[in-house]
């Protein structure tokens, strides 16, 4: 995902990697991705949704972001 990449440029042959390797990682980031569409969607109206739901959506994200950081750290520290 660009926005990933963008947030984490300075990991991108980290991710990629992880991406094929950690099953674990991969999950999050495909979730993480997932998650980034459909916001995208109900924002152009494509898919709908209320403010609530958005609101539940981007906190989820936001996590899942935090805990693709918290791979992505410790795999740069091994």
């Amino acid at each position: 995902n660009a926005e990933v990449m963008d947030t984490f440029g300075e990991h991108r042959e980290l991710i990629s990697q992880l991406k094929t390797t950690d099953r674990y990682f991969s999950n999050l980031f495909d979730k993480h991705n997932d998650l980034d569409q459909k916001i995208k969607n109900i924002e152009a109206r494509i898919q709908p949704g209320t403010p609530e739901e958005m609101d539940v959506l981007k906190k989820e994200k936001l996590q899942l972001k935090d805990q693709v950081y918290a791979v992505l750290k410790k795999a740069a520290a091994a």
